[in-house]
């Protein structure tokens, strides 16, 4: 079944590729990806910083009433998906020489950034991948690299969409699925997995990108022998302990570490079967990306049992701090707390609470949140709050010195459904309750502390799901969106609209800048439409 479907994907993709402008030429050299984007995006946050900035300042606050809509492209041809009516763009765009690539699940497109006119298409047809979402693809010199809901790393060739390769890397059949974009890091192709709630361990995996031979394996539980094992009961509950790694990470090449964020433990919501810290699960991890080796960790929600997961962005940035140039990382987590760390040794400088809440009795000696028991999910139900945020990406301002984070402050109920001593999957459930505010924040990342709050008009009291990602300019711009399908525009450095715009739907993917033809672009994806803003002409 597979190699027939594979076929006709291949036949499919042959077919579209002849459709191809003639001398479209797409290559970047290995050393030129994760930096500044200006001309190119070329990774999921633009750079290996996780910062979503752009350097680009000629759409300014003194011209925002020239913004316009530039062209369209939308999804219309697949149709609907199974489990999802409406294709939805969930992925942050890729820039390489003029031609943007797009993905939903089991889709690539390959578009011209001036136009919006459709270069190429591959297809993909999977057994049995959960089709959630897909964030997008990796590239590495004329190959741009694509995961399937099936857990297939595929490699196409970036001015075709000609399959090159393809390599299996995780089983579906034990519920592992597929919806990150690769992150490439010179000759490392690096993907993480999701299986949320399956009592399955979470990896990741480098591939090389021209063969795609396996060249290392982190497993984010620890495996026998490893120290790290009396952070659980055994080596079994180990071995089910979920730390999913399915959004991408961030890198700083002058350390040579990559700083991947881990997701919640399993079983989910109840955690009587797993006493103990349970790492490496809801921690920032250090990794040596030529060894895959640990080089420290900081755990944000020890021992989680209301699915925390902690998968946003770990954002990275220098500043002086008492005087001395410090080398940092930041994460707005989704547990409430935001975190400063020194990225060379994993030491706290800062935990906080951004959103209010009280299951946490205080920090450990390292900083990490100590849980209150009684908060856990009980069989008649505990209150908690719901997840502060999602996997939606944040952004850092170069010009402002400030993290911005689209956050929720609300209260949920977490039941117990499964009380024994050894229990699985979720084992618990937790539902929103009362009135949840949806607030867009700049916060001091030396401090912890709010600088300015937008509060939205919540009117449909929307859950951690629906909550645009973020892109911040060198012209004080920050861009993002509501529930109320707008596209709004922020002064960065105080938070005032300057300029807003109402969509098909609400934004749904990562928002991108770049210049092509001395022009400057906003692009972003909203439902299954993919939307291009620049300036227009005064006379139009």
């Amino acid at each position: 079944m597979r190699l027939a479907g594979s076929i006709c994907a291949t036949l499919a993709t042959a077919i579209l590729a002849s459709l191809a402008p003639p001398g479209a030429h797409v290559s970047i050299d290995p050393n030129a990806i994760g930096k500044t984007p200006t001309i190119s995006w070329t990774t999921f946050n633009g750079d290996y910083s996780g910062q979503r900035y752009s350097t680009l300042t000629q759409i300014a606050p003194s011209n925002l009433n020239r913004l316009g809509q530039q062209w369209i492209f939308r999804i219309t041809e697949v149709g609907a998906q199974r489990g999802a009516p409406v294709p939805i763009i969930k992925c942050t765009p890729l820039l390489v020489d003029g031609v943007l690539y797009i993905t939903i699940p089991d889709h690539v497109w390959a578009i011209d950034a001036r136009t919006g006119s459709q270069l190429w298409r591959y297809d993909w047809v999977d057994h049995g991948g959960h089709l959630v979402g897909q964030r997008g693809v990796g590239i590495w010199k004329t190959t741009v690299f694509f995961l399937t809901p099936d857990n297939w790393l595929i490699a196409l060739d970036a001015n075709t969409g000609h399959e090159l390769w393809r390599k299996n890397y995780a089983d579906a059949r034990k519920q592992y699925f597929s919806t990150a974009a690769p992150l490439v890091i010179r000759n490392h192709v690096i993907v993480g997995v999701g299986g949320d709630a399956m009592d399955m361990p979470g990896f990741l995996d480098s591939f090389d990108p021209e063969t795609g031979d396996l060249q290392w394996t982190w497993w984010s539980t620890p495996r026998k022998g490893d120290p790290a094992l009396k952070t659980w009961p055994n080596e079994a509950a180990s071995d089910h302990g979920g730390g999913m790694t399915w959004m991408p990470g961030t890198y700083d090449p002058e350390l040579n570490l990559l700083y991947w964020p881990t997701g919640n433990t399993n079983p989910v919501f109840a955690g009587q079967g797993r006493p103990g810290a349970n790492l490496w699960t809801e921690s920032i991890v250090a990794l040596d990306p030529d060894t895959g080796k640990l080089n420290w960790y900081f755990q944000v929600s020890p021992h989680d049992t209301h699915d925390f997961d902690n998968t946003t962005a770990p954002i990275l940035f220098d500043r002086v701090v008492d005087g001395k140039p410090r080398k940092l990382v930041a994460q707005a987590a989704r547990n409430g707390f935001f975190v400063t760390l020194d990225r060379v040794n994993g030491k706290y400088l800062v935990v906080k609470p951004y959103v209010p809440l009280d299951y946490s009795s205080g920090l450990s000696p390292q900083g990490e949140p100590i849980p209150i028991p009684d908060k856990d999910p009980s069989v008649g139900g505990s209150i908690n709050i719901v997840n502060a945020t999602n996997w939606q990406a944040p952004a850092y301002s170069r010009k402002t010195g400030l993290v911005y984070v689209n956050s929720v402050e609300g209260k949920a109920i977490y039941y117990l459904t499964d009380d024994s001593a050894q229990p699985s999957g979720y084992g618990g459930t937790g539902t929103g309750i009362g009135h949840l505010n949806r607030v867009l924040q700049a916060i001091d990342p030396l401090t912890g502390n709010a600088v300015w709050r937008h509060v939205y008009p919540n009117l449909d009291d929307a859950p951690t799901t629906v909550g645009p990602s973020i892109l911040t300019t060198a012209s004080n711009l920050l861009v993002t969106g509501d529930d109320q399908k707008n596209l709004i525009i922020y002064s960065a450095d105080r938070g005032e609209i300057l300029w807003n715009r109402e969509l098909a739907a609400n934004e749904s993917g990562g928002i991108i800048s770049y210049i092509l033809a001395g022009r400057q672009y906003i692009l972003f994806g909203a439902g299954g439409t993919l939307y291009a803003f620049t300036l227009q002409d005064k006379n139009q």
